[in-house]
C-alpha cells in the first residue's frame, strides 16, 4: 500500500492524467493536440502552485502555508510539518537558553561570554555590577575597551590563561577582582570574575598577626633562655634539676628557631624589596652550602656537590640561599647516617636547575602535594626529634615564587627523594 505522498502515487496520478488526455485525443481524433493542451494545462497549474508558494514565502504574513491540492498537497503539508518541528526545536532551545541564563545568574561570580575576537556575547547581572558593564548596550563591544587596564589588555593579548589575573578596581579603592578566562566551544571564551577583597584583607591580617606575634615572642624567649642558662650554671652536678633544665633549654631553642623562621617567612611573603635585577653569584652560594652541609653531616654522610662554574642568575641572594639551604638541611635531617646526599647546580634546557637528591626513606605520594604547607610533617614525632619546625619548605616555596620558579618533588618509598627548582632563562646572567 503506497503512501499518499510517495513518488509512486504521484507517478500514478501523472500516468492517469496522460492516459485521459490520450483517450480524449483518440475520441476527437486529435491525439497530439489534446496531449499538448493537457501538458500546457498541467504546466500552468504547477506554475500557479509555485506562485502561491512564492507569495506565501515572501509576502504573506500568515505563519501557515496555503492549502495545496494534487501533487502539491504533499509539498505544502510537508512545509507545515517542518514548521511544527522547527517551532518545537526553537522552543526547546529557548528553554535551554533560559535555563543557562538562570544558572549563570545564580552564580556567585560575574560571568561574561566572549567570542574569538574578545567581543561580549552575553553577561550576567553580577558582571554588570562588578565590571561596570551595561547590558544589552555593550553587546558586541570588546571587553578590553570597557575594562581599561593596561595589564589586563596585555593579559588578554598574550592569551595565556593558566593563571588568574588580579584587577584592582579603580572605582572602589581597595577592592580587588580575580579574573579567570576559560576557552570552550568553537573559539568562545568564558570570563569569570570574583571579588577577593575580603580574602586579601584576611590574608594581610594573617601575615600581620604572624609577624607581630613572632616579633613579640622574641623578647620573652630571650629572657627565658638567659635565666635558664644562669640556672644551669648554678645547678649542682648530678642534681635532678639538671636534666629538666636541659630539656627546657632544648625546647626554648626550638621555639626560638621557629619564631625566627616565622619572621623570615613573613618577610618573604611580604615580597617587598625583591630585586630581580641584582646579580647573584651562585658559585659563592654553592661554596657556602657545601660548608654548611659538611657541618651538618658530621662525617656521617657521603656528600656529592657539583656546580657549573660561571652560571650566575639575577634575584635575591638571601632568599635563594635560604631556599637552597633548607633543601640541603632537610635532605640530611631525613636521611639515615651512611646515606648519600647529591647537590647539583647546572644548566638545563628550561633554564638553571638546583637539585638535592638523597637516599633516605622517601615520601609516600599522598604527602607530596602538602609538603610546602606550614607546619605540615610526614612524621611529626621524627620531625620533633630532628629539630624540624615544618616551615622550611614553606619558606622555600615563597622564595621561589618571587623568582618565577616552583619546587618540584619526586620521591619513592625506600629509595629516596629529589627536591629541585629551575630558574627561567631570562633570569640567567649570560655575560
Amino acid at each position: 500500500m503506497f503512501d499518499s505522498y510517495s513518488g509512486y502515487r504521484l507517478l500514478t496520478r501523472l500516468v492517469i492524467f496522460l492516459l485521459l488526455c490520450l483517450a480524449v485525443g483518440l475520441i476527437v481524433n486529435h491525439v497530439l493536440f489534446v496531449m499538448l493542451l493537457g501538458s500546457i494545462g498541467l504546466l500552468v497549474w504547477h506554475y500557479k502552485q509555485i506562485s502561491r508558494l512564492n507569495f506565501w514565502l515572501w509576502r504573506d504574513k500568515r505563519l501557515t502555508p496555503p492549502n495545496g491540492s494534487g501533487s502539491w498537497e504533499g509539498v505544502f503539508n510537508g512545509i507545515y510539518r517542518l514548521q511544527g518541528k522547527n517551532r518545537k526545536r526553537v522552543s526547546q532551545l529557548a528553554n535551554l537558553l533560559a535555563r543557562f541564563r538562570q544558572g549563570a545568574e545564580a552564580l556567585p561570580d560575574a560571568a561574561v561570554v566572549l567570542d574569538s575576537d574578545n567581543n561580549i556575547v552575553w553577561c550576567n547581572k553580577l558582571a554588570q555590577l562588578l565590571l561596570g558593564l551595561v547590558w544589552p548596550q555593550d553587546n558586541g563591544q570588546r571587553i578590553d575597551n570597557l575594562i581599561r587596564d593596561p595589564d589586563f589588555s596585555s593579559y588578554l593579548k598574550h592569551a595565556d590563561f593558566n593563571e588568574p589575573f588580579e584587577l584592582p578596581d579603580a572605582q572602589n579603592d581597595g577592592r580587588v577582582l580575580e579574573i579567570r578566562i576559560m576557552g570552550y566551544g568553537s573559539g568562545q571564551l568564558l570570563l569569570i570574575a570574583r571579588d577577593i577583597t575580603r580574602v586579601r584583607q584576611l590574608e594581610g591580617m594573617r601575615k600581620e598577626f604572624v609577624a607581630n606575634v613572632s616579633h613579640e615572642l622574641k623578647t620573652p624567649l630571650t629572657v627565658l633562655q638567659g635565666y635558664l642558662e644562669m640556672m644551669q650554671g648554678m645547678a649542682e652536678p648530678g642534681s635532678a634539676n639538671v636534666k629538666a633544665m636541659e630539656q627546657m633549654q632544648q625546647q626554648t631553642n626550638r621555639m626560638r628557631s621557629m619564631v625566627e623562621q616565622l619572621l623570615v617567612l613573613s618577610r618573604i611573603e611580604d615580597g617587598t624589596g625583591v630585586n630581580l635585577e641584582a646579580k647573584v653569584n651562585m658559585t659563592l652560594i654553592m661554596d657556602t652550602i657545601k660548608e654548611e652541609a659538611n657541618a651538618l653531616a658530621l662525617g656521617q654522610y657521603t656528600l656529592k656537590v657539583s656546580c657549573e662554574p660561571g652560571l650566575n642568575i639575577y634575584g635575591n641572594e638571601v632568599q635563594l640561599r635560604s631556599a637552597c639551604s633548607n633543601l640541603v638541611s632537610n635532605a640530611i635531617r631525613y636521611t639515615e647516617p651512611g646515606g648519600t646526599i647529591s647537590i647539583s647546580w647546572q644548566r638545563v634546557p628550561l633554564g638553571a636547575q638546583f637539585s638535592v637528591t638523597d637516599t633516605g626513606e622517601g615520601i609516600a605520594p599522598q604527602h607530596l602535594s602538602r609538603l610546602t604547607e606550614r607546619f605540615y610533617r610526614v612524621d611529626s614525632a621524627r620531625s620533633r626529634q630532628s629539630g624540624g619546625t615544618g616551615l622550611g619548605l614553606a619558606i622555600t616555596k615563597h622564595a621561589l615564587s618571587h623568582h618565577q620558579s616552583e619546587l618540584n618533588i619526586t620521591s619513592q618509598l625506600g629509595k629516596g627523594s629529589c627536591f629541585s627548582f629551575t630558574i627561567p632563562p631570562h633570569l640567567i646572567d649570560e655575560s
